[in-house]
């Protein structure tokens, strides 16, 4: 079936019964929905906040589900799973509907039943070094896996499926995997610097095989990935999340979590998320995580979870999304994809006066964004991708209270800006100013390939940029023909990759990684005006992602 998204269809497809055409998409684009909610049995943070508070939120999640007769996937950190209240409550629950899974942060009893001595300074402490299995070393790391998953056993008759966590090392993963059988994982939407945790640069949204070496790093080839897909949790505002706290050295949030008033606790931001969801051009399927932790409180949550769960199961009555456990979209995952396939995330209409549009599209080999504000184009972010880069923490223990994840930056447009500069690779004319233009198209028609087609009128024509898996194409049509090239932005003291700027080469090193990106058509060039320019050659460029 062929799909184009276009700002009008908002409009259009709001007016009409669309339940054909979405029984339609459910087989050739599906949308998935992963309601996900993990559970702690304390909260040290803050005194009100007791294991009380924490299983009656529990209970009010399951009420809801069952209510809105929805299916989805329950985590549990060990201290929960532990706890004999947890332990009826959940076994009390339909199997096929409710799944029971391992959160893996790492609490104080699973620390000292595993023979090791705490260093916490609550019985649960976030801190990376302390709450995350890479604060420990890869035999530690093994040794807590045993204990979790004997113990989950002898609760509940077989071992998890589906494991979660912020982040999650590889050696974990991997050995999950192997001895446990694990299928799926999921882990924190990209953020920088929230609770201390850094993840930057990976595949945007949907779900990837990782490397062997990285478990945030998409792997190339399946001989060097770990055989779990792992899903990007949170539901990130796909226009506003990237800039939040822009000029900064951390992100705020704007999510689909219902604990925030400006996100997922919001109706009509809500309304807005799904249709986009819906709608937008997602290439092999969509996918969103909703649900919350209990350490938010049902006092917190509860008005958006409350919002979100008759949306989402109106939306499932009608066609319009599918709602699965995190294990069985692991399955479904593994039986159609040898490999990570491209996938992308669309809007064309804001919820805010900004009238900003975005389409992120993601690969196993890289992933970009592109923003349109006020009439103008820029890529907002390529990051690429390498399976032979290892983590920090493949072998040996992270020893800082945060934890840093990144891939490799072409073009990044947080991190390379400041309160006066907005860092991007913008479209110039052959006069050195801004294109203006319209309103984009983007069509997902063609199996592995993303077209994004875009009309201007300063000068009139037409930018096209077809995205396939290891490639990005770009061509001009009309008077912008002869007389456009894209220009890098950036604030003066940011940290660029670039060591070195040929013609056809674009050669990088970033954190002791060196990478290149070959223009095979068109130009990179190196000028007064701007620390990076691409000049097309014949109309055209061709960027290949491919090439190490």
């Amino acid at each position: 079936m062929t799909r184009v998204t276009a700002a009008f269809a908002f409009m259009f497809f709001g007016g009409m019964d669309t339940s054909a055409a979405y029984a339609q998409e459910k087989t050739d684009s599906p949308r998935i929905v992963n309601i996900i909610n993990f559970i702690r049995q304390c909260e040290p943070r803050i005194d009100w906040i007791t294991e009380d508070v924490l299983y009656e939120t529990v209970v009010s999640q399951v009420k809801s589900m069952k209510q809105h007769q929805l299916r989805g996937t329950f985590l549990l950190q060990y201290d929960a799973l532990m706890d004999r209240r947890y332990q009826a409550l959940l076994k009390s629950l339909a199997t096929d509907q409710f799944e029971i899974g391992a959160w893996w942060e790492i609490p104080q009893p699973l620390v000292e039943n595993s023979g090791y001595v705490w260093r916490g300074r609550f019985p649960w402490d976030w801190h990376a070094d302390v709450g995350f299995a890479t604060g420990y070393s890869p035999e530690e790391r093994e040794k807590l896996v045993d204990t979790y998953m004997a113990d989950f056993k002898q609760v509940f008759g077989y071992y998890p499926k589906s494991v979660g966590s912020w982040f999650i090392d590889a050696h974990t993963l991997k050995y999950m995997h192997e001895k446990y059988g694990i299928v799926a994982s999921c882990n924190c939407k990209d953020q920088i610097g929230t609770d201390g945790y850094t993840m930057w640069g990976g595949y945007w949204n949907q779900g990837y095989y990782p490397s062997s070496k990285n478990a945030y790093m998409p792997a190339q080839n399946a001989e060097n990935q770990i055989p779990v897909p792992v899903f990007r949790m949170l539901g990130s505002d796909p226009i506003h999340q990237y800039d939040s706290g822009l000029g900064g050295n951390h992100q705020r949030v704007v999510s689909l979590e219902p604990v925030y008033t400006g996100g997922g606790g919001d109706a009509k931001w809500c309304r807005w998320y799904f249709d986009a969801f819906i709608e937008g051009a997602a290439m092999d399927y969509g996918y969103v995580q909703a649900g919350q932790e209990n350490s938010f409180t049902w006092k917190k949550m509860g008005r958006g979870f409350e919002i979100q769960m008759p949306m989402i199961a109106d939306l499932l009555k009608e066609g319009k999304v599918t709602v699965k456990t995190l294990g069985e979209t692991g399955r479904w995952f593994k039986e159609k994809h040898k490999v990570t396939p491209p996938t992308s995330v669309t809007v064309l209409n804001d919820h805010t006066l900004k009238d900003q549009k975005t389409v992120w599209f993601n690969s196993r080999f890289y992933r970009a964004n592109l923003l349109w504000e006020k009439g103008t184009l820029r890529f907002r972010d390529i990051h690429l991708f390498d399976e032979r880069v290892a983590s920090d923490y493949l072998t040996k223990k992270g020893t800082s209270n945060q934890c840093f994840y990144y891939t490799l930056p072409v073009v990044d447009g947080f991190r390379w800006s400041s309160l006066d500069t907005i860092a991007g690779l913008r479209l110039m004319t052959g006069e050195g100013v801004e294109v203006q233009g319209g309103v984009p198209t983007v069509d997902d028609s063609l199996e592995g390939e993303l077209v994004v087609r875009w009309p201007t009128n300063a000068p009139r024509g037409e930018i096209v940029m077809t995205f396939k898996e290891s490639s990005l194409n770009i061509s001009a049509t009309g008077s912008l023909k002869d007389s456009w090239y894209f220009e890098l932005t950036n604030a003066p003291k940011a940290e660029l990759p670039f060591s070195e700027i040929t013609r056809q080469r674009l050669s990088c090193s970033f954190r002791q990684t060196k990478y290149t990106v070959l223009a095979e058509e068109g130009a990179f060039k190196a000028s007064t005006e701007s620390s990076l320019q691409i000049i097309p050659e014949a109309h055209g460029i061709n960027l290949n992602f491919s090439t190490r």
